[in-house]
């Protein structure tokens, strides 16, 4: 649970954000936003944040659990879903800007809010304003209780991993494999996977985001594993690729492995503070490509990972957003080769004195 001063520091942290915002309060719907804003873990209800107070609205269902989540936060109590709109929350509004989050909020539900509104006398109607990305550049700068359960979500999934590579044999199926890691998780420690196990063996490495299935896995191939935990609301994220089979691995998948593992240490080497993530990204891709498999790795080299599994800054083609101290980034490089599989090696990294610090203690091959 997020301690009191926490989250009054998150509160005065957004309301200092207001004037470039163009807001006088803001409503937050989006779950993990909520969650930052508020300490609420629950998955119903709205925060509502404005310059003199801090409001929660939750239903019956919700209620004891927001009064033990929620400091600093007046509570109100409301029927139905549209808690986002209901009087009491907007109590004092009348023609003020209140921000909304743009990206979680659907036209329907929009829609819903203005009719809503429009039952109110006109001098208690607030003029809803898409206020986009109000929280989520506050996010990416991690504090030190949030790079506390990062590190423990990361060393969690460390250990599920060593458990099942010690434990994989041909003839097991991808969905066993998946299991062994998730139990192992979730019998220690774990609230939940941060996303759907992917155990790609042999040619099924080919694609990134497969997902564990009944497939058996063959002697002397490759196999992509790929997975994460939540330890405290906070998502852990690591791939590995390793060898199954008698004896060491053959010449190409050594040769693949090589050209990954050189790409990713580089870059973890050489990104810094102030450096954009595209910049990033390009580090390992021109490794990538001067091996002559640069077509090969199509997705970016890794992306900010919090209470959501994908987060900014992103490093990929995209990423525009100066990499700064605080940010947990994954450093995730691959090569990815139709009918015969791929190689993934990816690990979790904070920004701290202008430099990656690895997280990640999972053994790579011949490390």
């Amino acid at each position: 649970m997020a301690e009191a001063g926490t989250v009054a520091g998150r509160v005065d942290r957004l309301r200092a954000r207001f004037e470039a915002l163009g807001v006088d309060a803001l409503l937050v719907t989006t779950p993990s936003n909520r969650r930052w804003i508020s300490g609420f873990t629950g998955s119903a209800g709205v925060a509502l944040v404005t310059r003199e107070d801090a409001r929660f609205a939750t239903d019956s269902r919700y209620w004891e659990q927001a009064g033990q989540q929620c400091p600093g936060y007046r509570l109100i109590r409301v029927a139905g879903a549209n808690t986002g709109i209901a009087p009491e929350i907007l109590e004092g509004l009348g023609g003020k800007r209140v921000g909304f989050e743009p990206a979680n909020v659907s036209v329907a539900s929009y829609e819903q809010w203005t009719h809503a509104l429009q039952d109110l006398p006109v001098h208690s109607r607030p003029n809803l304003v898409p206020a986009p990305r109000a929280i989520e550049d506050l996010r990416m700068v991690k504090d030190a209780e949030e790079i506390d359960a990062l590190t423990r979500a990361v060393l969690l999934g460390d250990d599920a991993f060593r458990f099942a590579s010690e434990r994989i044999e041909p003839g097991m199926t991808e969905r066993q494999v998946a299991w062994i890691i998730q139990e192992y998780a979730l019998t220690h420690g774990a609230e939940e996977m941060s996303f759907g196990t992917i155990i790609a063996g042999g040619a099924h490495g080919s694609l990134p985001h497969w997902r564990a299935s009944d497939a058996p896995i063959e002697a002397n191939t490759g196999v992509v594993i790929d997975m994460g935990v939540i330890v405290d609301g906070y998502c852990s994220d690591l791939t590995r690729t390793v060898w199954v089979g008698d004896g060491e691995p053959d010449e190409q998948f050594r040769r693949v492995y090589d050209i990954v593992l050189t790409a990713q240490e580089t870059a973890e080497e050489r990104i810094e503070a102030g450096m954009l993530g595209k910049q990033g990204h390009e580090i390992a891709h021109e490794i990538i490509r001067q091996a002559g498999h640069g077509d090969a790795f199509g997705h970016g080299l890794g992306h900010g990972v919090g209470l959501d599994i994908h987060e900014d800054p992103r490093l990929a083609p995209s990423g525009e957003i100066p990499l700064a101290d605080g940010h947990v980034v994954t450093v995730e490089p691959g090569i990815y080769l139709p009918g015969w599989g791929g190689v993934r090696i990816e690990d979790q990294c904070v920004m701290e004195n202008g430099r990656l610090r690895r997280l990640s203690t999972a053994p790579k091959l011949n490390r």
